[in-house]
């Protein structure tokens, strides 16, 4: 009797438990939707910062409602690194620290979440966030970061991008560059964020034209 109790407990409670995963995965990909929208279909910082920061409190409700997950997490920090940017200014600063908290906070739940996805973000803060004594920005910390994502995911198209981003806007390293640029653009395609895939894969075009014009310009 206790063994058959059991066993409808257990079948009550798994598709319950499988149907709040659906849900969270749902509204991550949502956020993921509205955010590549944002990112490369409204114009203007102004008309940005604003979207992003309504997209920001639907990141903040799901990192309530899954305390203990990963994936809201690093979405939340993507969307206030991306509001940051659109906003610029002092009150960017107080952004990216929420960011970086956000990253951290995922990496200790579960570092492989979103194929080590928040490695890659903190990465690109600690290069694009200026240095002591205004703000966090790490050189070091952002190369640590950055190979450590592609060590999760040595395939992945933003790992591999922001990496080379990384090479040629901080250390002038347009050569190297070329290797991870072209992994980027070969990188799988993701079905699921189709909009995503075509605006990142101009910007590596983009940068990739810069690094080969600067190369052959002798730099």
């Amino acid at each position: 009797m206790k063994k058959m109790l059991i066993g409808v407990l257990l079948a009550l409670w798994l598709p319950l438990a499988a149907s709040a995963a659906d849900t969270m995965d749902a509204r991550l990909l949502d956020l993921q939707h509205d955010w590549a929208h944002v990112n490369y279909e409204v114009q203007g910082d102004d008309a940005q910062a604003k979207a992003f920061e309504a997209l920001e409190q639907r990141a903040a409700e799901l990192v309530a409602d899954y305390p203990n997950r990963a994936e809201p997490l690093i979405w939340d920090g993507i969307i206030l690194s991306s509001q940051a940017g659109a906003q610029g200014g002092l009150g960017a600063l107080g952004l990216v620290k929420r960011a970086r908290k956000d990253y951290e906070q995922a990496i200790d739940i579960d570092s492989q979440a979103l194929a080590g996805s928040a490695y890659t973000s903190l990465g690109v803060l600690y290069y694009k966030v200026p240095g002591w004594p205004i703000g966090f920005g790490s050189d070091d910390k952002a190369e640590a970061h950055l190979k450590q994502a592609l060590a999760i995911n040595p395939d992945g198209i933003d790992p591999n991008y922001f990496y080379a981003q990384y090479l040629a806007e901080e250390k002038a390293d347009y050569r190297g560059a070329l290797p991870y640029l072209d992994r980027a653009l070969a990188a799988p395609k993701r079905p699921e964020r189709p909009l995503a895939d075509a605006g990142r894969r101009d910007e590596i075009r983009a940068l990739r034209d810069d690094v080969e014009a600067r190369i052959g310009h002798g730099h």
